[in-house]
């Protein structure tokens, strides 16, 4: 419960700790953006909603520098990225075999089909697809895709995922509309970054039951 209500009410605790902790707000963020990129265990932190919100709060408090935060929390989730991709080259294949409390195998198969359709282009898409961007470097190390490819898929994903919500963040989160409204926002943030994995099901789904039923005839 106070997980989702630091994801849901992020803009308060957010500036709670730049309160309490000053300049040590760029460390925080930085752990909160690498620990979430770079554990496969931990998909569950905030990430979208961390990034507009600092954005936010870079833009009407003056407290955290827009620029400084782009830079270091894009180096966060290039490490991160790094860190996740290693983990999963060392478990190596057996992980889609593994069962785990911690990891869920489900999300690591369908993370694996959808490299299958799109390649190394998934590690940009899944920067913007919550569970998809913690499984996605991990599913990359342990089908061992080659690591030049893969720092450069990082690379480019990291900066335009914190660029642009960091951006959005600064440019529209002091809209009176939005402020006013910021916990309803941060849903249509989550529904929208979930929006492509739903369909995603839903046609795989959709296109099975067509296939079942095609064969049957």
């Amino acid at each position: 419960m106070e997980l989702i209500d630091f994801i849901l009410h992020v803009d308060q605790h957010l500036l709670e700790f730049i309160t309490n902790y000053g300049i040590w707000i760029y460390g925080i963020l930085f752990l909160i953006i690498f620990v979430e990129t770079g554990l496969v265990v931990m998909p569950f932190l905030p990430g979208d909603s961390l990034l507009f919100a600092a954005g936010m709060l870079a833009a009407s408090t003056g407290a955290m520098d827009p620029w400084l935060l782009f830079i270091l929390l894009s180096i966060a989730a290039i490490l991160g990225d790094t860190l996740n991709y290693h983990i999963g080259k060392y478990i190596g294949p057996r992980v889609f075999e593994m069962e785990s409390r911690f990891i869920n195998r489900q999300h690591l198969i369908k993370t694996q089909q959808f490299f299958e359709r799109h390649g190394g282009k998934t590690i940009i898409f899944a920067r913007f697809i919550p569970f998809a961007r913690t499984f996605a470097p991990f599913v990359a190390g342990a089908g061992s895709m080659n690591y030049k490819f893969f720092l450069t898929y990082n690379a480019v994903g990291a900066i335009c995922w914190i660029g642009s919500f960091i951006a959005a963040g600064y440019l529209f989160g002091n809209v009176q509309f939005i402020k006013d409204h910021f916990t309803h926002f941060i849903f249509g943030i989550i529904i929208v970054s979930i929006l492509p994995g739903v369909i995603g099901y839903i046609r795989h789904k959709f296109f099975r039951k067509t296939d079942r039923s095609t064969e049957a005839e």
